[in-house]
């Protein structure tokens, strides 16, 4: 099914559940179930909690189904309520504080260029080895939050540069420049651990 042929099709979905068939509501978030989900994990670290995150997400949709203008894309409509879901339980928790935006594009430039890599660029089988993923997903959780949203849409759930802007409601400058510094933080953060491991595995995922 193409974009435009599924969009239309969520469309008509969401239309018909507006006019009272709330059962159709499953069938329209089926598809977005795990990446919610897989979503709140990396934010929170905490199974249960993104368990409850995501039934809120979903509860939340439900109840404001009617805001959802045609024009945006429902997906990245429903990964912007659980990022509000995850960040107020944050705030709440006084676990991650918010930081500033980042600097200027002048900034950016000093960034060494060997440093921004795609982080695709790795052989898959790479990312596949269970103690390398392990210590990626440590790393990632401790990057500031406005980081480890940005890096896990963009390369954890391989959202669009502009899905990503649009959900985390910032520009697609912002978007690049805090990957970029998530893969530099989570380069220097496993270096060191890397190098502890055997040669075959100490290539960087990125």
């Amino acid at each position: 099914m193409s974009e435009v042929r599924h969009q239309g099709a969520e469309a008509e979905l969401i239309a018909s559940i507006l006019g009272g068939n709330t059962d159709l509501f499953h069938d329209l978030v089926r598809p977005y179930e795990r990446t919610v989900f897989a979503m709140a994990v990396g934010l929170l670290r905490n199974d249960q909690e993104a368990e409850d995150i995501a039934q809120e997400t979903f509860l939340k949709a439900l109840r404001s189904l009617h805001t959802w203008r045609a024009e945006a894309k429902f997906s990245t409509w429903l990964i912007s309520i659980a990022l509000n879901e995850v960040r107020g339980r944050l705030r709440r928790a006084q676990a991650v504080p918010f930081e500033p935006l980042e600097s200027t594009p002048s900034e950016t430039r000093r960034i060494a260029p060997e440093l921004l890599r795609d982080w695709r660029e790795v052989p898959s089988e790479a990312l596949e080895r269970r103690e390398v993923w392990q210590l990626v997903q440590d790393a990632v959780t401790e990057l500031p939050l406005i980081y480890r949203e940005v890096f896990l849409l963009r390369d954890v759930e391989e959202l669009s540069v502009n899905e990503t802007a649009e959900a985390l409601d910032i520009t697609i400058a912002s978007v690049k420049v805090r990957l970029h510094r998530a893969r530099i933080m989570l380069q220097k953060r496993l270096a060191p651990q890397l190098m502890r491991l055997s040669p075959k595995r100490r290539r960087f995922p990125w």
